[in-house]
């Protein structure tokens, strides 16, 4: 309920403000919907909602307008996801791995080592079979998704150099609660903990935990080098952020104003990716002048860690749409 009154508000705020502005004509009339996200204002994931926020307002002359609010003040990624499914929160941006719990065949994305530059990846999902596929997904689900920026791969971090496969073992990493992923450690012998993110910082600190598991923008936001001595290139899953719209909501719009938001996302998509790029390179430079050494695989290795990771690969195509996995990994498998 307390989304649907904040809904409602916002939306007579905004048109109060249109109409004054504006003159009385019904022409004038603005609206404004929510955006919710989990993550904090100085991340991707609120320049990809931002940015599409402000190419909605301009395509839209300013009729229709979108409030975004991070840091999980509309909820967590759960809440955000029950939240925009009953169409009480429009528009959600986030990481793809907490809606796995809600939509199975987005564990495709689960799936480690895959691909060799963030570059593939973002071919990868733009491609017009694939993209259809994952829209299925959704839409099935009660959503619609309109794009997916990304954050780079994730990487670990560590207090133990690791250059051979046998410097995994035992090392207990926090990761997410996603069967896949611990599945993943698992098969590099190392121990895998799943720990709710705000206590990563102090689980480093106190050696709860020896490592830990995040994309760049994430590692520098949180200072979680400062507790660390190595940054290891695993790069074994893309963090794509999601950008999802509620089908109830999507379908009571006019077939303009769908445009509108259709073609805000795309920009924001690629602006939100050329940000990350940058992004990367700057985190990296602040990790480096921080003494924080950072550990490139080789590709021998990584080939090694691609083939412990075929178990995972075998658990997500016996749980996910066979056509999905089928063009997901054409070309890669």
């Amino acid at each position: 309920m307390k989304f649907k009154r904040l809904f409602a508000l916002s939306a007579i705020f905004i048109s109060t403000l249109g109409l004054c502005s504006c003159g009385t004509s019904s022409d004038s009339q603005t609206y404004a919907w929510p955006l919710g996200t989990s993550s904090p204002e100085d991340t991707v994931t609120q320049i990809y909602a931002e940015k599409f926020a402000d190419e909605v307002y301009r395509l839209s002359d300013g009729k229709m307008v979108i409030q975004v609010y991070p840091n999980s003040v509309l909820g967590g990624d759960r809440e955000l996801l029950e939240s925009c499914k009953d169409g009480d929160i429009p528009f959600v941006v986030q990481n793809t791995a907490p809606q796995v719990t809600f939509l199975p065949d987005v564990a495709i994305f689960d799936m480690p080592c895959m691909f060799g530059t963030i570059d593939e990846v973002r071919k990868k999902v733009d491609d017009p079979g694939f993209m259809s596929e994952i829209s299925a997904v959704y839409e099935k689900g009660g959503y619609q998704l309109l794009g997916y920026a990304d954050q780079g791969f994730r990487v670990m971090t560590t207090n133990k150099p690791v250059k051979a496969l046998k410097d995994f073992k035992g090392q207990k990493i926090r990761t997410m609660e996603n069967s896949y992923h611990l599945e993943f450690w698992k098969a590099l012998s190392a121990a895998p903990t799943p720990m709710t993110f705000s206590e990563v910082y102090i689980g480093l600190q106190q050696g709860t935990i020896d490592a830990q598991e995040n994309p760049y923008e994430v590692i520098v936001s949180n200072r979680l080098y400062e507790q660390q001595d190595y940054v290891v290139e695993t790069n074994h899953l893309p963090h794509l952020i999601s950008l999802i719209v509620s089908d109830e909501f999507m379908k009571d719009k006019t077939p303009e104003e769908q445009e509108i938001l259709r073609e805000a996302a795309a920009t924001a998509t690629e602006y939100a990716r050329e940000q990350s790029d940058a992004r990367i390179a700057s985190r990296i430079a602040t990790i480096e002048e921080s003494g924080t050494e950072i550990i490139t695989l080789s590709d021998e290795m990584r080939e090694e860690i691609r083939e412990l990771s075929k178990p995972v690969y075998e658990s997500i195509e016996s749980n996910v749409n066979p056509e999905l996995y089928k063009i997901y990994t054409e070309g890669i498998l």
